[in-house]
């Protein structure tokens, strides 16, 4: 008998489909670094304390991003932000003489022009405009006509910091465009707004104003220069609570015009930063915990 014919086999029915495996969401995208600003305030030959601000934020490894100043504060702000570390603001600091800004003129608006200040600054920072300098620069002058407050984030850097230093009756008033400007330290004494404005996570504030307790008042001129410091710590006050950390250097009782104590104000702006290293790395610390909340909540779920 023959065999029985070969058949096909049927076909295997078809495997059900796979789910489709859902992929692997991508990584949060890290936290930018943050942004350090340094608000520097006014306070003439007080002003050396803040190159030891800077020497001593520098040697704890914190770098401002943004710097901004007023009056004084913005000839060291400048200087930094052109690309000078603490020593070598520190060097300039030490050889800086003060015929260097004593071009005199008519005592008409002020008992110096300020272009020899102009002059000098433009020379540090090798004639760059402020937009072009490495580090992120305001500077806060007075507008005379109006009292409002003028940030100049371009430009010249030493006309910047002429207005900006203009102290009324001391240095004539700067004409810029068609208006003319004087100290900024009339309405902002130490910058911290405008830090936090330009996008500073944590604002290390520096105020050197002198303390009205040392203050002679013995005769009309002193009362007027009490008067004025009076209502420069006033104004002051009410913008340093703004600021993450206030800086106050001890260097209260030494005189706008006592360049002969640069050293102890160096040393002072070094010793206030000391003083307040731990509260400044929490602030950090607190910025950068911030900063990485913003970015998963963006993220989401």
């Amino acid at each position: 008998m023959a065999p029985p014919a070969a058949t096909d086999a049927a076909p295997a029915p078809a495997p059900p489909a796979a789910p489709e495996v859902p992929a692997i969401p991508p990584p949060p995208p890290p936290p930018r670094p943050i942004k350090i600003g340094l608000a520097l305030g006014g306070g003439a030959a007080r002003g050396f304390a803040h190159v030891g601000v800077i020497k001593a934020l520098e040697a704890r490894g914190i770098v401002p991003d943004i710097i901004v100043g007023t009056s004084v504060g913005s000839f060291v702000a400048a200087l930094y932000a052109s690309g000078y570390d603490g020593a070598h603001l520190q060097r300039v600091a030490m050889q800086f003489e003060e015929s260097t800004l004593t071009d005199w003129s008519l005592p008409s608006r002020g008992l110096f022009k300020g272009q020899a200040l102009q002059d000098f600054v433009n020379e540090q920072v090798e004639q760059r405009p402020i937009e072009r300098l490495p580090r992120k620069l305001a500077i806060v002058a007075t507008d005379l006509g109006s009292g409002q407050m003028m940030v100049f984030e371009r430009g010249n850097v030493g006309m910047a910091v002429r207005a900006s230093s203009s102290v009324p009756g001391v240095f004539q008033p700067v004409a810029i465009g068609s208006r003319e400007y004087v100290d900024g330290g009339l309405v902002s004494p130490v910058p911290v707004r405008t830090t936090r404005r330009l996008g500073a996570d944590v604002v290390i504030a520096v105020d050197i104003s002198k303390n009205p307790a040392y203050q002679s008042t013995t005769g009309a001129f002193d009362i007027l220069m009490q008067t004025f410091t009076i209502m420069g710590q006033v104004i002051a006050r009410a913008e340093l609570a703004d600021a993450d950390i206030v800086l106050q250097p001890a260097v209260g009782t030494i005189g706008s015009t006592d360049f002969a104590s640069r050293e102890s104000s160096i040393l002072e702006g070094e010793q206030a930063v000391a003083a307040h290293a731990g509260a400044i790395l929490e602030a950090l610390a607190r910025a950068r915990q911030s900063v990485a909340a913003s970015v998963i909540t963006a993220v989401g779920p």
